[in-house]
C-alpha cells in the first residue's frame, strides 16, 4: 500500500475478512464516523467513498493504533470527506414555475412572473419568490438568493460581532463547493451563499465559527471555546449542517 498522503489507496483482497464494525472518534471537535474491517493484512489502510471513512486493519491491530493513524492524517480525512460531494455532483435543479426549494429552512415556491420586467419579489408570508421572465430562470434565482443571503448574513454577523465585542468584519459571498465559510488573516469573512438553504440556527453556527477565527486562527481548544461561547450547541448544529448539505438544491 502506498502512503495515505499521496491520496491513493491500493486495495488487496484479504484471505480472511471479518464484517465491518462501525466506530467513531472526535478530532478537533469534529465527530468522525468510520467502518472498521479487520482481515489478514499487514498494514492499516484508510479510504474514503460515498459511505464515508473506511478502515482496513490487521486482525490484531490495537484500536488505539488505528485511531492514532486517523488522527495523524486528520486533515486528509477532513478534506476527502468534504470534497466527496464535489466530485460527484448532483443533477442541476430545473427552475420552473412552481419549483419548490428551501429558503432559510422553510419551503419556498418559485413563480416565473411574465409581467415582471426585472428584479424579483419575495413574499415572506406566502413563501413565494417571483422572478422576472426575461432572464434565464436559473440565473434569476441565483441572483435573488444571493441578494437575500447578503442581507441576512450581514445582520447575523453584526449580531455575533456585538456579542464578541469586535467590529463587524467585511463580508463577501462565496460560491465554493466545499467550504461554508472562511476568515482570512485580515479578519475578512466569506460565507457561502448556499447557506440560504439552511435553517437560521445552522447559518448562525457558521457565522459564529468564522467570527471565532478573528480571535483564534486555528482549530485549537481555545478556538472551540470561543465558538461555544457564541453557540453552546455548536456540535449538534455542525452535525446537522453535514446532513442537510447532502440534499441542498444544486444550482
Amino acid at each position: 500500500m502506498k502512503c495515505v498522503a499521496c491520496h491513493r489507496i491500493v486495495i488487496r483482497m484479504p484471505r480472511s475478512t471479518l464484517p465491518e464494525v462501525p466506530h467513531s472518534l472526535t478530532i478537533d471537535g469534529r465527530q468522525i464516523n468510520y467502518q472498521l474491517r479487520r482481515s489478514q493484512r499487514r498494514t492499516i489502510g484508510l479510504g474514503i467513498d460515498h459511505r464515508g471513512l473506511r478502515i482496513g486493519a490487521p486482525l490484531r491491530a490495537r484500536l488505539g493504533d488505528i485511531e492514532d493513524l486517523i488522527r495523524q492524517h486528520a486533515q486528509w480525512v477532513f478534506d476527502k470527506l468534504d470534497h466527496w460531494p464535489a466530485k460527484h455532483p448532483k443533477t442541476p435543479l430545473a427552475v420552473l414555475d412552481g419549483t419548490t426549494l428551501p429558503l432559510f429552512g422553510e419551503p419556498l415556491t418559485v413563480h416565473i412572473d411574465e409581467k415582471r420586467q426585472r428584479g424579483y419579489v419575495l413574499d415572506a408570508v406566502a413563501r413565494t419568490l417571483h422572478l422576472n421572465a426575461r432572464q434565464a430562470p436559473e440565473l434569476a434565482l441565483v441572483h435573488a438568493l444571493q441578494s437575500e443571503a447578503r442581507q441576512l448574513f450581514a445582520i447575523r454577523l453584526a449580531h455575533y460581532a456585538a456579542l464578541m465585542g469586535v467590529p463587524v468584519p467585511p463580508l463577501r459571498l462565496s460560491s465554493a463547493r466545499t467550504r461554508w465559510g472562511s476568515c482570512n488573516h485580515r479578519g475578512h469573512i466569506a460565507l457561502n451563499w448556499r447557506l440560504v438553504f439552511m435553517p437560521l440556527a445552522i447559518i448562525d453556527y457558521v457565522v459564529a465559527h468564522e467570527l471565532a477565527h478573528i480571535r483564534e486562527m486555528n482549530h485549537s481548544p481555545r478556538f472551540w471555546s470561543v465558538v461555544a461561547s457564541l453557540c453552546p450547541d455548536w456540535q449538534s448544529r455542525r452535525q446537522e449542517l453535514k446532513q442537510l448539505a447532502l440534499n441542498i438544491p444544486h444550482l
